[in-house]
């Protein structure tokens, strides 16, 4: 960042300029495609870091494996989180999908083989559903979104770059996301639609809805985040660990998600991603 074409980390603020490594603002593994900062904005170090450390825990909590799994969404390597299941009557089995060939595989204990030969024929039963992570799983892994979808607006603007990097009221924010240093950082969850909801998209088809995010502006000049991933909509204060001014501004606007309805200022937000 700068006239001297240098760059700096914008979580550990040290030199990036060297850093191959582009950067998922939200990983692969949830379908983002797009939404993707170029070499420097997050050093190599950091990246691997996030990807090991506070994405892999959020990626592979039960919920979001469950949903990995039922929405076909791949990993970098090609395949679907596998889930457990049961063959009726006891039969515990691990179910895997292969999205690519169009096929679902079970693997069975070796134990249970017979018990299911001899029983011919049973009922395949999955988990409807898993709750969803909590704690510092989620608040870290908001913190480094927040962080990098504000470098995402800025990052066609060097000087703006460098004020993310030099803010020292992002700070609690930003070591939050390296580090953990916040035991209880408070985010509000909620569904607010179907995971295959759909939309119309630039070409008229209908489109599903994989995630969106966006910023929101209270009344009371406190800034938030505000994430959904198929229909679960997560929300993290950028200024500190309190949510109560969220739902606050929840209840003064009948419980709308920021995403689609009135922000302050009045205008209509629609999701940007």
């Amino acid at each position: 960042m700068g006239t001297d074409n240098s760059m700096r980390c914008l979580f550990c603020k040290s030199d990036s300029s060297a850093s191959r490594s582009v950067e998922h603002i939200i990983p692969e593994s949830l379908g983002n495609t797009r939404s993707i900062l170029p070499r420097g904005v997050v050093c190599d170090r950091c990246n691997n870091y996030f990807a090991r450390k506070v994405e892999a825990p959020f990626l592979e909590s039960p919920g979001i494996r469950n949903l990995r799994f039922y929405q076909g969404l791949e990993n970098k390597r090609g395949r679907v989180p596998s889930v457990p299941g049961i063959i009726t009557p006891d039969i515990p089995v691990l179910v895997t999908r292969h999205p690519r060939d169009d096929f679902t595989s079970l693997d069975v204990p070796l134990k249970a083989i017979a018990q299911l030969i001899e029983q011919g024929r049973g009922e395949l039963l999955l988990s409807a559903g898993s709750r969803f992570p909590e704690g510092l799983i989620v608040s870290r892994f908001l913190a480094k979104i927040a962080l990098e979808a504000m470098a995402e607006r800025l990052v066609a603007y060097p000087e703006g770059l460098e004020y993310l990097v030099d803010e020292i009221q992002l700070d609690a924010l930003r070591n939050h996301a390296r580090l953990g240093q916040i035991d209880k950082w408070p985010i509000h969850v909620r569904t607010i639609y179907a995971q295959d909801a759909s939309v119309a998209g630039i070409n008229g088809k209908r489109e599903q809805v994989v995630h969106e995010y966006d910023f929101l502006l209270t009344p009371w000049n406190e800034w938030y985040f505000v994430l959904a991933i198929f229909g679960v909509e997560f929300a993290i204060n950028l200024g500190g660990p309190d949510i109560d001014g969220y739902l606050r501004w929840l209840s003064a606007n009948k419980d709308v998600s920021p995403l689609y309805g009135v922000k302050h200022g009045g205008k209509d937000a629609m999701p940007r991603k």
